[in-house]
């Protein structure tokens, strides 16, 4: 995950189902920058929480390329790219600052990391809903904006999530 030139800018790849590590494979074969954001789903399985990394995006991967070089070109014709979004029919850039704001909570594996303001573990007061006055701790941010916190109930952690606006820091 090297910075690009400043002459490339970031386009947003539509990948062909199945087809995402063909396609980032054929992309950096050619030469061009990918960057795939990735975060960290824990769902409910046997015997347990189970977390795994999943896509941000799911279906889409962002490339930078120099426009003015007809690179969009080579990148359509890329086996496992579906289409570059667009607007017409020129590729429609992304914006820069989105671009590195997502990497720059982005942990070097590649793995979005929870806001500087609620790290993992650290303590909280719910504002909102049923749980409203009750003190918790960050077990992890949802890239929806959601706060996973558990709190104590009857003698029992609990996990629930809160909306990001329903939390603060202690």
């Amino acid at each position: 995950m090297t910075s690009s030139p400043d002459d490339k800018s970031w386009y947003l790849a539509q990948v062909k189902p199945n087809g995402f590590r063909i396609a980032e494979r054929n992309l950096a074969r050619q030469g061009f920058e990918t960057f795939v954001p990735l975060v960290d789903q824990t769902r409910r399985g046997r015997g347990g929480f189970v977390t795994r990394q999943a896509l941000l995006f799911p279906g889409y991967l962002f490339v930078a390329f120099d426009p003015a070089a007809a690179g969009w070109r080579a990148v359509m014709s890329t086996h496992g790219i579906s289409r570059l979004v667009s607007t017409g029919d020129t590729p429609t850039a992304v914006p820069p600052d989105l671009v590195e704001a997502i990497r720059a909570r982005c942990r070097p594996d590649g793995v979005l990391g929870a806001p500087e303001d609620l790290p993992q573990g650290a303590a909280v007061r719910i504002t909102t809903g049923p749980f409203a006055e009750f003190v918790a701790r960050v077990e992890q941010m949802a890239p929806d904006q959601r706060v996973w916190v558990l709190i104590e109930l009857m003698g029992r952690k609990t996990r629930i999530a809160v909306p990001r606006d329903g939390v603060r820091p202690l």
